[in-house]
């Protein structure tokens, strides 16, 4: 556990570099490790949401269910990346996604109650805590700009520029999901640009 732990806190300073020792402290103090694996649900729409993840090890997808009955997936999670439906933990409500294990994961976690006693202890997480939420906003409006002046074409392949590493980790279903394409138009895609290379 200690090179989670030291990567944990690698991570942290990357994202606030102004953060007090104390309060970092503070933070390792309150994580619970979760070993997941493949397929295990991290959230699931039929509980409250009341923790949040980091992952040191694995990949996980968010993802809905369409009324077909169709999983949609919505986010892709690799290692470094924190794991949370933000409105429904703020709110300690079920969420109305489910996160899911891609791989076997190691997490690291802490609670609701964990984080908000923080903020009454020390006032300088809460500019961390505003920083991972400003990177959570910054992924799903950038997310949702590529659906709205992006071809499908430009998502693959801004896709394949910003997770090179995830490309042969995630199915083609979860991909075409992912991209909102069918997967029978991922695979012309896929073979357009082999084709042109």
């Amino acid at each position: 556990m200690p090179e989670e732990i030291d990567f944990f806190k690698s991570v942290v300073k990357q994202i606030d570099g102004q953060m007090p020792e104390r309060v970092l402290a503070y933070l390792v103090d309150g994580l619970e490790v979760k070993n997941l694996e493949k397929k295990q649900l991290f959230i699931n729409p039929n509980r409250v949401h009341n923790e949040v993840g980091f992952i040191v090890k694995g990949l996980m997808r968010g993802f809905y269910i369409n009324d077909e009955g169709e999983e949609i997936t919505t986010r892709l999670i690799d290692r470094s990346g924190f794991v949370t439906y933000y409105s429904a933990f703020l709110a300690q409500k079920s969420s109305d996604y489910y996160f899911q294990c891609l791989e076997d994961s190691t997490i690291l976690c802490f609670t609701y109650e964990y984080v908000q006693a923080g903020y009454q202890q020390h006032p300088e997480l809460e500019r961390f805590g505003r920083l991972v939420a400003e990177s959570i906003i910054h992924i799903l409006e950038s997310r949702m700009r590529s659906f709205h002046f992006q071809s499908a074409q430009e998502r693959y392949l801004d896709f394949v520029r910003q997770y090179p590493n995830l490309t042969n980790r995630i199915s083609l279903n979860h991909l075409s999901s992912y991209l909102g394409v069918k997967r029978p138009s991922l695979s012309r895609i896929r073979r357009k640009l082999t084709k042109n290379t």
